[in-house]
């Protein structure tokens, strides 16, 4: 639900004709967040950053936002937190759903403590967090995929990096929730709980709650020692079920 008399989408473009931007100007994050401080101060900064990536046509993370072809290029990303106006003319084809992106079109992901190697891990981690976006009450009842104005929790901007999953409870609270595809270590409370004050700070109102979840296959002892007294953390271990059904002829 639209905060002022018109949705996000719509102010980034009477940003954009506002600020003025010329072609081929670069304009930082902070530029943005200054504009919508001093305009429209009540919308939150996760807000604003997911609209500057689903109005990039090489942002990657776009596809999780409900882009629209055509309406909704308008930015071509330069780095983590610097864009320019998107030209047709010259830059690639602007990444879509069910096309995969160009040579040369992604940009790097964001530094991460406990990134997985391997290309294969890469993508079943990639399939891991899909799934349980469309099926979060597997994890707890009432559990919802966070939404606003066309953004979802998927891939949540949360100062410079990316929240794998941001959900709500069916109290209201803010749900951050980490993916580890085999191994959950310490190491990764440390990335949730810096996640999760981002949002207490950036996107949660005074009165609302915020928490985490670990999900991985294997939660290790020094994770669950970890995370011993921590009641706004909770560990879940994932497994994986194939059944083979023969196909009648």
């Amino acid at each position: 639900m639209a905060i002022y008399d018109k949705p996000v989408r719509l102010l980034m473009k009477q940003m954009v004709s506002e600020m003025p931007i010329s072609p081929g100007q670069i304009i930082s994050k902070e530029d943005v967040l200054n504009w919508f401080a001093t305009r429209y101060p009540k919308i939150k900064e996760g807000t604003i950053t997911a609209h500057l990536i689903r109005f990039s046509t090489n942002a990657p993370s776009r596809l999780h936002y409900n882009a629209k072809p055509g309406e909704d290029d308008v930015f071509f990303q330069v780095d983590g937190s610097h864009f320019r106006l998107f030209n047709s003319a010259t830059d690639p084809s602007p990444i879509e759903g069910g096309k995969k992106p160009p040579p040369g079109m992604v940009i790097p992901p964001q530094p991460d403590d406990e990134t997985e190697t391997g290309t294969s891990a890469f993508a079943y981690e990639s399939d891991l967090r899909n799934f349980l976006s469309k099926n979060l009450h597997v994890i707890q009842p009432g559990l919802r995929l966070y939404l606003d104005e066309g953004i979802t929790g998927v891939e949540f901007p949360a100062g410079g990096r990316f929240i794998d999953i941001l959900a709500q409870d069916s109290s209201g609270a803010y749900v951050v929730i980490e993916l580890k595809v085999s191994r959950g270590y310490d190491r990764v409370l440390g990335q949730l709980r810096r996640y999760m004050g981002w949002i207490k700070k950036n996107q949660a109102e005074p009165t609302q709650m915020v928490r985490g979840l670990i999900v991985a296959r294997e939660i290790t002892e020094d994770l669950v020692l970890a995370c011993s007294g921590l009641p706004d953390v909770e560990l879940f271990e994932y497994e994986l079920s194939v059944s083979v059904n023969k196909v009648a002829r």
